[in-house]
């Protein structure tokens, strides 16, 4: 399995919140603390480093006393921007990713991510869900955003984006990637909207 001191954490709080009203998601109060809180709360003790991708607020994340680090690309260009921001600057061989909205996310996580990965000799592990579709119908849902990645594969990944690629899984062509299926399908919730937030809000843990 992967070292842990390998690995570095990066919390995925670039974009715009667009659709939680143009408010920044990872900041917004969730039981009691900032959606970001939570995530650094429960990837923090699977990483040996964290930080933040973020394109605003930069004060405000810097205040968690963790990095800050903005896109290299300019004008909110998703993901994939941070990261690429993400495996350009960390110190680590790993770099593994976790959005801000997603406050759930399992405790296991980067053991099972790495455990695959290694296993399998890739540059890239993610996870995956199986869920039920709108109508009762199992499908398998991949969640790219919760992935491991190498930091040699990098080169791979700034190409795709020099060509104007977006797409999270536009550039696993030029990769080696594995999935690993996770049981638990609300660890992967993710909260866009305030709607949502005030639904998990009332909710028991």
């Amino acid at each position: 399995m992967t070292e842990r001191i390998k690995i570095t954490g990066l919390i995925l709080a670039g974009g715009r919140g667009s659709r939680m009203g143009h408010v920044d998601k990872g900041l917004q109060p969730f039981r009691g603390k900032p959606m970001a809180a939570h995530v650094i709360e429960r990837l923090g003790p699977q990483v040996s480093a964290i930080a933040i991708n973020a394109n605003q607020n930069l004060d405000q994340y810097a205040a968690f006393g963790v990095p800050v680090w903005p896109d290299d690309l300019q004008g909110f260009e998703g993901p994939m921007a941070g990261l690429e921001t993400g495996l350009r600057r960390c110190a680590t061989e790993y770099l593994v990713t976790a959005p801000c909205d997603s406050p759930f996310l399992p405790a296991d996580l980067v053991e099972r991510l790495s455990a695959t990965l290694e296993a399998n000799g890739a540059d890239l592990a993610l996870a995956e869900t199986e869920e039920a579709d709108d109508r009762g119908e199992m499908r398998v849902q991949p969640h790219p955003v919760f992935a491991l990645v190498k930091r040699s594969a990098l080169p791979h990944l700034a190409s795709f984006l020099a060509t104007g690629g977006r797409r999270m899984d536009g550039w696993y062509g030029a990769i080696k990637v594995v999935r690993v299926r996770f049981d638990d399908a609300s660890a992967f919730r993710n909260i866009n909207t305030l709607r949502e937030l005030q639904q998990f809000e009332s909710e028991q843990e």
